[in-house]
């Protein structure tokens, strides 16, 4: 396994961590698909159980993975997350052969406020704003495809006020209905943004899954290409919903674990990978 550490800022403070399995010659040598994750912690922290167990999962599904910590807390103010995302994209895509990915393969998978942001980068990525804040252009910072935990959707209620708030904080009054509007990823679907996998849990009593509903009820309506799975019962904030990423008893549901399964599958299927031996 190779782990490359990049930072974005001179403190280490927005850094992407990149989770490359070894070559051999007993596998296949088809550059893999990326899988870059964005924890959740309604940008106020990056939480670890959904950041290195989820990207070592991937990695252990035959696929690459990265983890980024972006903007958060004091420094989470729109537009930092979604300019950090697309500079990660960007540089995952600029470093594709020596990662050993396929450039036109890169999944951005969210949890939570990461949810958000995974879904808010596929319905905004080709923002002018964002993308001159990013240093990007065209479509360098554009993701192939969203996988979205129990994500954070729209920017008015019913929604997770703690996210949305860090992401208003430093907005000024004035402005703050028309920047409300660029972060209801809900209403910004169209067709640049690129197919999703969701999952939810019905009686999510921290973010309400009415928001994974609409979005995909827009992705239906711009004849996006999604899956959705909502389980009947789970907590919030399950990850992988099983021991490994189990802060107790209650973070474990058997059924909702079979999310990551389900996933690779569907990222199989939209990327159409394997090639033909």
């Amino acid at each position: 396994m190779e782990i490359i550490n990049h930072n974005f800022t001179e403190d280490g403070r927005v850094n992407l961590k990149v989770y490359i399995p070894d070559k051999s010659r007993e596998l296949h040598d088809f550059p893999r698909p990326m899988v870059l994750i964005f924890p959740g912690g309604g940008y106020g922290f990056c939480s670890d159980r959904e950041a290195e167990p989820i990207a070592l999962s991937y990695n252990a599904a035959g696929f690459n993975a990265a983890v980024l910590r972006y903007s958060i807390a004091e420094h989470s103010g729109y537009p930092a997350p979604l300019a950090d995302a697309s500079k990660a994209v960007k540089f995952i895509r600029d470093n594709a052969e020596s990662f050993h990915t396929d450039k036109d393969k890169i999944a951005v998978c969210g949890f939570s406020a990461g949810g958000h942001l995974a879904a808010w980068l596929g319905t905004k990525w080709n923002d002018k704003e964002i993308q001159k804040a990013a240093g990007v252009e065209n479509d360098e910072n554009k993701p192939n495809a969203l996988i979205l935990g129990y994500p954070v959707i729209s920017g008015r209620e019913p929604t997770h006020n703690g996210s949305i708030n860090n992401l208003l904080k430093s907005v000024p009054d004035e402005e703050k209905e028309s920047v409300r509007n660029l972060i209801c990823c809900e209403e910004n679907v169209g067709e640049h943004t690129p197919p999703a996998f969701i999952f939810h849990t019905a009686d999510d009593a921290a973010v309400p899954v009415i928001g994974a509903l609409n979005f995909a009820r827009a992705l239906s309506r711009n004849k996006i290409p999604f899956e959705i799975h909502v389980y009947r019962s789970g907590s919030h904030g399950l990850s992988l919903a099983n021991y490994v990423t189990a802060k107790s008893k209650n973070s474990i549901n058997a059924d909702v674990e079979g999310w990551f399964d389900l996933s690779v599958k569907w990222i199989l299927r939209t990327f159409n990978f394997p090639p033909e031996f």
